[in-house]
């Protein structure tokens, strides 16, 4: 069984990142069996709750104010219709429900609204994750307080890399947000992004600072930029496909006990991109037409590839993850 590591540098990761394709698809696929079923895959819908308007200048980000994206910002939805929301996700074979509101830093009232949302759904069955933006302790605790599973907050890309993306806050910001989620006793869904230009040596920095958080994200998102007109990230270069592949393989090896989640992006890539992901050790993805405020494949397209695949979405009798002493056939 893979060795949970914290001490990973990013030559070890960006030489990993870098080995011979198939032997890191061969080592990530291994790693992923031995404690996750390959069948099962954890489908989680995402929910834009509060949208944009944000005061933040990331370059990749249609919801900030900075930018002439054409969309239109609209309030915190109410709770009931939160909550009729998340019954549709349920409806649909979602498990987990995520909220997302455009925020650089909520107010406490702010964050008190959406912990009555958190109650709401978590009386549904469902497990509850919510994006905020930066919290301080006290917002921290009022979350779990009312139950909340899962705190998403992205570190992006490297450190290095961070400054050519955003410069409303810092790296630092960020991982304080995560140690005030941590010490609230919520879970952590934090991941990045690629495709926004960086090199493969940030896509491993990225890798390295989450798998030396201690314990490691409990689910760590791998999104593929979506590029949106009137972002600065308009017109980027594509990333080859494979190195999304690898990156995924390599996450799965840096932090064998996470759910990794083949996330934004998915409604253009391949339905070979997308399996090559799966099998490199993603094993969770966000159903429904929209993510946020961006295209999204689609719940009929996802059942029909998840199918085509032999896999089948997670039901809390079937989770997709295994005992250590279970079969990692499935």
């Amino acid at each position: 069984m893979v060795t949970l590591r914290h001490d990973w540098t990013v030559d070890q990761a960006e030489e990993l990142i870098g080995r011979p394709f198939h032997d890191l698809l061969f080592e990530a696929h291994a790693a992923h069996r031995e404690r996750f079923d390959p069948h099962v895959v954890e489908a989680a819908i995402l929910l834009s709750v509060k949208t944009g308007a944000c005061p933040e200048d990331c370059a990749y980000c249609p919801q900030s104010a900075k930018w002439n994206t054409d969309l239109k910002p609209e309030r915190l939805m109410a709770p009931d219709d939160i909550v009729a929301a998340a019954r549709q996700a349920q409806a649909a074979g979602a498990t987990r429900f995520c909220m997302g509101a455009a925020w650089r830093s909520p107010t406490d009232r702010q964050v008190g609204e959406v912990a009555a949302a958190v109650e709401a759904v978590k009386a549904l069955g469902m497990e509850t994750c919510v994006t905020l933006g930066m919290l301080a302790a006290g917002q921290a605790q009022r979350l779990a307080d009312a139950g909340l599973d899962f705190y998403n907050h992205n570190l992006d890309t490297s450190p290095e890399f961070y400054g050519e993306i955003i410069t409303t806050r810092t790296y630092g910001d960020r991982l304080e947000t995560l140690a005030n989620v941590r010490d609230a006793g919520v879970k952590l869904c934090c991941g990045g992004i690629v495709g926004m230009g960086e090199s493969r040596r940030d896509r491993a920095g990225l890798l390295v600072q989450l798998a030396r958080l201690d314990p490691h994200p409990e689910s760590v998102p791998i999104n593929l930029l979506v590029q949106v007109p009137g972002t600065p990230l308009f017109g980027a270069e594509d990333l080859d496909p494979l190195e999304l592949v690898r990156t995924v393989a390599a996450a799965r090896l840096m932090m064998p006990g996470s759910v990794v989640r083949l996330s934004a992006g998915r409604a253009q890539m391949t339905d070979e991109l997308q399996a090559l992901c799966l099998h490199a050790g993603a094993s969770s993805v966000f159903l429904g037409d929209k993510l946020l405020t961006t295209a999204n494949p689609g719940e009929d397209h996802d059942r029909d590839l998840l199918c085509r695949l032999d896999t089948q979405t997670a039901t809390p009798e079937r989770t997709g993850r295994l005992e250590p002493s279970a079969s990692p056939l499935g």
